[in-house]
């Protein structure tokens, strides 16, 4: 992703994290972060459905929003509003009806670098000011 979609993604402070965990990886996982509406949980729950053994999404300070096993199977979601909203975006993708559908989703790792090289630019004019 760009600079410029990574703010984007940032800018309505909804961001929270996937961690998807796959058979074979001995508890390693891929961490994934994205604006956590009931679509694109739907959307990225049914993109993985086959390839992980478990999806834990969480929102940035680490709270539960979902969790998900293999098959794209939802096994708990403490927000039963939200959880019926994904569901209902779920359901079709899930009996095939739908393709899940693409959204903008960054790596941990082009955030932490994004993230990075901001306090890099404020140490920088700090040092200036001196």
């Amino acid at each position: 992703m760009t600079t410029e979609e990574l703010y984007e993604l940032m800018e309505d402070g909804n961001l929270g994290y996937a961690c998807v965990y796959k058979q074979g990886d001995q508890g390693m996982h891929t961490d994934y972060m994205f604006k956590m509406t009931a679509e694109n949980i739907a959307n990225f729950i049914g993109k993985n459905a086959y390839v992980a053994d478990k999806i834990i999404m969480t929102d940035i300070c680490d709270s539960l929003i979902c969790e998900s096993i293999y098959g794209g199977f939802i096994m708990n979601c403490p927000d039963q509003n939200l959880c019926r909203e994904i569901i209902n975006h779920l359901a079709p993708i899930q009996m095939g009806y739908v393709e899940p559908k693409e959204f903008p989703l960054a790596t941990r790792e082009e955030m932490q670098a994004l993230w990075d090289a901001e306090e890099d630019a404020v140490m920088q004019a700090e040092l200036k000011m001196l």
